[in-house]
């Protein structure tokens, strides 16, 4: 079976999780709180909804996937749904900014070169293993959800 209750013995959804919260939640923390140097929820739902057009909700969405969401997969709790969200959002951002920029990071900061597709091929990597195995070790599913009849 592809997808099963999550198996809290199994440490690499863990690292899974550690991986993909200390990546995104930082930049979702930018859009919610402002924090690390970030503008904020005002001042990103003004951007994105402005500078790129995006619908109001879809910005919305992106900061509480990438914030609230990532704090979910941290955790443990709603792994599955969480990391679903996160693929979905990152997907967008693919498909609308990154997929024009090649493969490769723009590792030399180079103006007006956008970052490579490499970055998302893990992200999407680390979310398949949650998809698939579930919050694993020291997850709050486990606790909830594999409780025996």
């Amino acid at each position: 079976m592809l997808i099963e209750k999550t198996n809290t013995q199994n440490w690499v959804p863990l690292f899974a999780r550690l991986a993909i919260f200390l990546s995104i939640f930082p930049h979702g923390a930018q859009k919610l709180f402002g924090w690390f140097g970030g503008a904020g929820f005002s001042a990103t739902m003004q951007g994105l909804t402005t500078g790129m057009g995006l619908p109001a909700f879809i910005v919305f969405l992106v900061i509480i996937i990438e914030s609230i969401g990532t704090l979910f997969i941290l955790l443990g709790l709603f792994t599955r749904i969480s990391s679903a969200a996160v693929m979905i959002n990152f997907l967008g951002v693919v498909l609308t900014v990154t997929i024009h920029s090649g493969y490769f990071m723009n590792w030399s900061g180079q103006a007006g070169k956008g970052e490579g597709l490499e970055y998302f091929i893990l992200l999407f990597a680390l979310l398949i293993i949650l998809l698939i195995r579930g919050g694993g070790k020291a997850s709050m599913d486990g606790l909830l959800f594999n409780k025996k009849n």
